[in-house]
């Protein structure tokens, strides 16, 4: 095993910055969902999931899965925003809660949600890079996905990391 080193004063700078940019754009998203369309990240996070399946609809364990959660996470979320009439439940044969789907007030937020999100996303990411500048952040990012997964043998197809967040 490789003896473990410090990183260099630069380099540890550049940490810093980038966890500090991230810490707030993740947090100027979150509040702009909240203030423009009264939901929050992982409420953003589920919709977007749901919408993007097949007739809107899933199990709840593909559910988590996609998202990268715990099962009693997704299962308290998705409480929550049933009570809000975001999502109902189906039951299977047995009554067991199964699956899980938009309502027409749940697609309706997450389509109204999709597109202003997206004009925050480009107005606080991409406004600020050049395109070479967006390249060179797409191939790192896919590098480091695709370093992890492989460690963890999920594959590159990256989608759970598509959809938890956005």
């Amino acid at each position: 095993m490789a003896k473990p080193r410090t990183l260099e004063s630069g380099q540890w700078e550049l940490w810093d910055s980038w966890m500090q940019a991230q810490r707030l754009l993740a947090r100027e998203l979150d509040r702009d969902l909240q203030r423009d369309h009264g939901i929050s990240k992982a409420e953003f996070s589920v919709l977007v999931t749901l919408h993007r399946a097949a007739e809107g609809r899933m199990r709840v364990g593909e559910l988590a899965e996609s998202l990268a959660w715990e099962k009693s996470r997704v299962a308290h979320q998705l409480t929550r925003m049933e009570s809000r009439e975001l999502v109902d439940r189906t039951e299977g044969r047995s009554g067991r809660r199964i699956g899980i789907g938009l309502t027409a007030k749940g697609r309706n937020v997450v389509e109204n949600a999709v597109l202003g999100h997206a004009d925050n996303i480009r107005r606080y990411f991409f406004e600020t890079l050049t395109p070479e500048q967006a390249a060179a952040i797409h191939v790192w990012s896919r590098q480091i996905v695709d370093r992890f997964e492989a460690r963890s043998g999920e594959g590159s197809d990256g989608n759970a990391a598509k959809s938890a967040d956005h």
